[in-house]
C-alpha cells in the first residue's frame, strides 16, 4: 500500500484520484488494478474514482482496528462520548457543505439532503447518552447473601457496508452507536458515494478519535466478503437491497459474525373513501417521490379502497406532472434529481415497460424525460402507473425509482390481505379520518413500521428501524435501544462473600 503523504481526501488536487482508504489515521491510496467511475448523477460526468480494494488491504485495516479495541474499550464512556459531542459540532458548522455534497454525488435536491443529514446527526446526539444507555442490571440476594450483576461489553471489530441512496445518514446509523459502546469499526462505504462518507470520517478525526479506531476500506463484493469471513471481525451491519442483505446475514453467520441486515420494500400507502385527500395527495407525493423513489422506505404502491381511486387519481396526477425535474447540485436546484446512474435509469424503465405489458396503464409516463441544461444526466420523471395488480413484476419486485404504482381494491380486508402475502415488511401506512379503520389496519398490516396519516413512517434515532420478513435478516435493528444491544454483549456475575464461619460444614464437629 502507498501513502499519499496522509493529505486528506477533501484536499486532493484532482477530483478524479483514486479517494483514499483510512487506515491507523492516515489517509492513503491503494495500488489496486481497478477502480469504479463515481459520477454526478445531475451531469453524468465522473467526478472521482473509487479503489476496488481485497482481501490485502481489508486485513490491514482489521487488524488495525484489533490492535485499537484493546485501549478504546477501556476507554470510560464518558470520554468516549465528549468526542462525540465535539463531531457533533463540527457536523453542525459544515451542514451546508456536507449537504452540497450530498447532491452532488447521489442527486437528491438540497432539502432531501439536509434530511438526509440530519437524521444521521440525530444519531450521534443519541450516542452521546451513551453512559447512560450502557447501565447495566444489579440484584441483591437473589438468594440468601448472594448478589447477580449484568453488564454490558464491545464486541471488539465491528463493520458497516453501506448503499448508496443515503450518503450520511446510514454510515451515521452505525459506527457512531458502535463506537461509543466501546468497539472499534470498519466502514465500507458505497463505491458509488463515498465522497460525503470520506468528509464525515475526517471530522471525526478532527473531534479527537484515537486512530485505528475506526478506518475507512472501499470496494466492491471482493472487499464485502473479506470482511464477512475475516476472523476478527465480530458484529457486521448492512443495508441494502434484500438478496444481497439475505447473502450478508448467510455467510456473516456461517462465520460466526453478529448480523443486522436491512434489506428492500414494497411499501403499501391505503387510502381510504373517507381520507383527507389533500393531506394524501401531499403525503403520497412525497412517499413516492422523495429521493427519486431511491428509498426503502418509499411509498411506492398507492392502495385505494372503495371510490377512493375516483377522488385521488386526478388531482394526483396533476401534481406529479407539476414536479420539476433537474439538476440539483446548484443553488436553486430542481425538485427531483436524477437516479444514480444510467443501469439503474434502464431498469427502472424497463420494470414500467413490463407493467405496461402486463395490462397496467400509464396515468403519468416519466420515461425519456430530456432535461435541456443537463443532457447527459440519468433522468426520469415521475410515473404513475395505474391498475396495477399483485402477480404483475412491477408489483412484486422493487423498483427503486420514482414510480407509484395504483392498486384497487373495493374492501380494507382484501387489501390487507394482499399486502401481508408480500415477501417484505418494512412499511406501511393508511389514509383515514376512521379511528376504527386505522386500529384495524395498524393491529393487522405485516409490517415493522407503520404510519396513521403519515406517508413515510421512518423512526426517529432513539427507536429501531424495525423492518419485518424479507425487509430485515437478523433480531436487533439498526437504531435506538436495539443497537446498543447489537453492538454489546451482556455479561452476567453471581458473587457471594461469605461471613465469619458461614458455610463451613466440612469442618463442624
Amino acid at each position: 500500500m502507498t501513502k499519499t503523504a496522509s493529505v486528506s481526501p477533501s484536499e486532493k488536487s484532482s477530483s478524479l484520484d483514486p479517494v483514499a482508504n483510512f487506515i491507523g489515521g492516515k489517509w492513503s491510496v491503494p495500488k489496486t488494478a481497478k477502480t469504479t467511475p463515481v459520477y454526478n448523477p445531475s451531469t453524468g460526468e465522473i467526478i472521482a474514482q473509487t479503489p476496488m480494494c481485497g482481501e490485502k488491504e481489508v486485513d490491514l485495516a482489521v487488524k488495525d482496528a484489533h490492535r485499537a479495541f484493546a485501549d478504546w474499550s477501556e476507554t470510560p464512556p464518558v470520554e468516549r462520548c465528549r468526542i462525540l459531542f465535539r463531531y457533533k459540532m463540527y457536523l453542525e458548522e459544515e451542514f451546508e457543505p456536507l449537504a452540497r455534497s450530498i447532491c452532488r454525488e447521489h442527486g437528491k435536491n438540497i432539502m432531501e439532503a439536509r434530511g438526509d443529514l440530519r437524521r444521521g446527526i440525530e444519531v450521534v446526539e443519541y450516542a452521546c447518552g451513551i453512559p447512560e444507555l450502557l447501565k447495566g442490571e444489579v440484584l441483591e440476594n437473589v438468594a440468601r447473601g448472594i448478589d447477580c450483576e449484568m453488564v454490558r461489553q464491545a464486541h471488539g471489530v465491528c463493520v458497516g457496508i453501506c448503499p448508496y441512496n443515503f450518503p450520511a445518514l446510514v454510515p451515521m446509523w452505525m459506527f457512531p452507536l458502535a463506537i461509543a459502546c466501546g468497539n472499534s469499526f470498519i466502514l465500507k462505504l458505497s463505491e458509488k458515494v463515498p465522497l460525503t462518507g470520506i468528509r464525515l470520517i475526517e471530522l471525526l478525526e478532527k473531534a479527537g478519535l484515537p486512530p485505528g479506531v475506526l478506518n475507512v476500506v472501499h470496494g466492491g463484493r471482493e472487499c464485502v466478503d473479506a470482511l464477512l469471513t475475516h476472523p476478527l471481525v465480530r458484529a457486521i451491519s448492512f443495508v441494502g437491497s434484500s438478496p444481497v442483505a439475505k447473502y450478508i446475514f448467510d455467510k456473516g453467520t456461517q462465520h460466526g459474525k453478529r448480523v443486522q441486515a436491512a434489506g428492500g420494500a414494497k411499501n403499501y400507502v391505503f387510502v381510504l373513501p373517507d381520507a383527507d385527500f389533500k393531506n394524501s395527495v401531499t403525503g403520497l407525493v412525497d412517499a413516492a417521490f422523495g429521493c427519486a423513489g431511491q428509498r426503502c422506505m418509499a411509498g411506492s404502491t398507492a392502495v385505494t379502497i372503495g371510490q377512493a381511486a375516483d377522488r385521488l387519481l386526478e388531482p394526483l396526477a396533476e401534481v406529479v406532472k407539476a414536479i420539476e425535474v433537474g439538476p440539483t447540485d446548484r443553488t436553486h436546484g430542481a425538485r427531483m434529481g436524477a437516479v444514480i446512474s444510467a443501469q439503474h435509469l434502464e431498469r427502472v424503465s424497463g420494470l414500467i415497460s413490463s407493467g405496461v405489458k402486463e395490462g397496467a396503464s400509464l396515468l403519468v409516463d416519466g420515461r425519456g424525460l430530456k432535461v435541456k441544461e443537463a443532457p447527459q444526466g440519468f433522468y426520469m420523471g415521475p410515473t404513475i402507473v395505474d391498475r396495477v395488480e399483485a402477480k404483475m413484476e412491477i408489483a412484486r419486485e422493487e423498483v427503486f425509482g420514482p414510480v407509484l404504482n395504483i392498486m384497487r381494491f373495493a374492501d380494507l380486508d382484501a387489501a390487507i390481505e394482499m399486502a401481508n402475502a408480500t415477501p417484505f415488511g418494512n412499511g406501511a401506512c393508511i389514509y383515514t379520518q376512521s379511528g376504527k379503520a386505522a386500529r384495524e389496519f395498524k393491529h393487522r398490516i405485516k409490517a415493522g413500521m407503520v404510519g396513521i396519516n403519515v406517508g413515510v413512517p421512518a423512526p426517529l434515532a432513539y427507536f429501531p428501524f424495525s423492518g419485518w420478513d424479507h425487509s430485515f435478516f437478523g433480531d436487533l435493528h439498526l437504531q435506538g435501544k436495539e443497537a446498543i444491544l447489537f453492538y454489546t454483549r451482556a455479561k452476567v456475575t453471581t458473587s457471594r462473600w461469605f461471613r465469619h464461619g458461614e458455610g463451613d460444614i466440612w469442618h463442624k464437629e
